[in-house]
């Protein structure tokens, strides 16, 4: 099927270039970028669909590098509105231990839709927690993104420590290393697409540090290495845990990965707030990639990501959600503003710019999964993830100077338009195949449910 979108008022490819167009148009062959341009329409393209870009600004769709969709049933949860993380971690572990399929179902299609609605084409998911050694939650979520129409890059999360063994989960939610080891090969096999525009691919990700063996952190990365697969957990998030890796490892957290096999390109880390010169030098050499997660350092008073000194280095960088009990929002689009301004509030108004902002939120993004080759740009032979807004709205009257940069600055709400893999899944501000208000009142039911456990 031949897709054309024409007359695009403003479009930001994200290419190499980092050409932004005016009056344009896209062709999209099936699920591809075929042909990209400006001015009068070349002859003979013979569309079966013509869309409209008329007043509208088109981008990339973005990247979420980091999200525990399971937490959206545990948002805005009064007894741990003032907790730092360890706290934080201790009070809900008690009601994370008894979600089943249905509340990972729910709360995934519930979180992608607010991503979806807020520019995300395409997601990563680090879902740790299986109570009572429940694997299938793993492929409740799969099916979720699945039915939604979202790219997703699931990782196989773990715990394997529990309060007695040093750790902070109770019994309820850990696994025996060898557990998690034989999961982590069936997912791999089950659902890892290697082909070229991947609806679905996997990554290994023990939970952190603080969670998970040494063992386990080794022989987890042996396992990615043996199935060419990505890593992911989180690292340095806050000055806790590098009490904890001091005293329990004797290293500090980027030390320690150094010393468990985790520096190497292959390696996504989420947070990375408490990183010294010697430390963002380390992850340069091994091009280490990083999810910053904005909204929920702040929201924990973690702290600030130094940013604006890594981008300097050849470390691969981009944005994440991280999960809606710690944020307590899916607002991608907000947490590319948060990241733009939070940098300037340590480093100054120079610090980085809303176009850099964008930059990490599409391509860093893609180069963060590995996946830049496919998706992170609009161009010929690109898979066709695009988001639209529609600048016709409250929010940027008056904000036309610089189109462009106009959803960051303004705190826009919502795309208009967002196609995933060629298909459309949000029309005119509206989602194609999904019953909101159904969605909603299930999840609502299902998190009242766990609370009162």
């Amino acid at each position: 099927m031949r897709t054309l979108i024409r007359d695009i008022a403003f479009l930001m490819t994200g290419n190499s270039r980092q050409e932004e167009l005016t009056d344009a148009y896209v062709v999209i062959d099936d699920n591809v970028i075929s042909s990209v341009g400006t001015g009068p329409l070349p002859p003979n393209i013979s569309p079966d669909r013509t869309l409209s870009g008329a007043h509208k600004l088109m981008m990339p769709g973005f990247v979420n590098t980091h999200h525990h969709l399971f937490q959206t049933l545990f948002r805005n949860v009064p007894q741990v509105e003032h907790a730092k993380l360890f706290d934080w971690l201790t009070f809900l572990y008690n009601h994370w231990q008894y979600i089943d399929e249905e509340a990972v179902y729910v709360s995934a299609q519930t979180g992608l839709c607010e991503m979806l609605k807020t520019g995300v084409t395409t997601t990563t998911d680090h879902l740790y927690l299986y109570p009572h050694g429940n694997n299938a939650l793993f492929d409740a979520e799969v099916t979720a993104a699945r039915n939604i129409g979202v790219r997703f890059y699931p990782t196989r999360g773990s715990m394997s420590l529990s309060r007695k063994d040093g750790g902070l989960p109770p019994d309820t939610v850990v696994q025996t290393d060898d557990e998690i080891l034989s999961e982590s090969e069936r997912v791999i096999h089950q659902y890892h697409d290697r082909g070229r525009y991947a609806m679905t691919r996997v990554a290994l990700a023990p939970c952190s540090p603080f969670s998970v063996t040494t063992r386990l952190m080794k022989e987890t990365a042996a396992l990615a290495e043996k199935e060419d697969v990505l890593l992911h957990t989180h690292l340095a998030e806050t000055q806790d845990e590098e009490a904890f890796c001091l005293e329990t490892f004797g290293a500090r957290p980027t030390e320690y990965m150094e010393h468990v096999g985790w520096l190497t390109p292959r390696t996504w880390f989420a947070h990375v707030v408490w990183a010294s010169e010697e430390d963002i030098r380390k992850l340069a050499e091994h091009e280490c990639g990083m999810a910053h997660c904005p909204a929920s350092n702040m929201r924990l008073g973690s702290g600030i990501a130094p940013v604006t000194a890594m981008k300097q280095t050849a470390m691969r960088i981009g944005i994440g959600v991280d999960g809606s009990a710690s944020n307590d929002t899916n607002s991608y689009i907000g947490e590319i503003r948060l990241a733009t301004l939070l940098q300037r509030v340590r480093y100054g108004a120079g610090a980085l710019t809303s176009r850099e902002a964008l930059g990490m939120a599409t391509m860093g993004g893609a180069r963060v999964l590995r996946m830049d080759s496919d998706i992170g740009s609009i161009e010929a032979g690109k898979a066709a993830d695009l988001i639209m807004w529609n600048l016709d709205t409250l929010e940027f009257a008056g904000a036309l100077h610089d189109p462009f940069t106009a959803p960051v600055m303004c705190d826009a709400k919502q795309v208009d338009f967002s196609m995933v893999n060629g298909q459309v899944v949000i029309e005119q501000g509206n989602f194609a195949n999904v019953d909101l208000p159904e969605l909603i009142a299930h999840q609502n039911s299902i998190a009242s449910a766990l609370m009162m456990r």
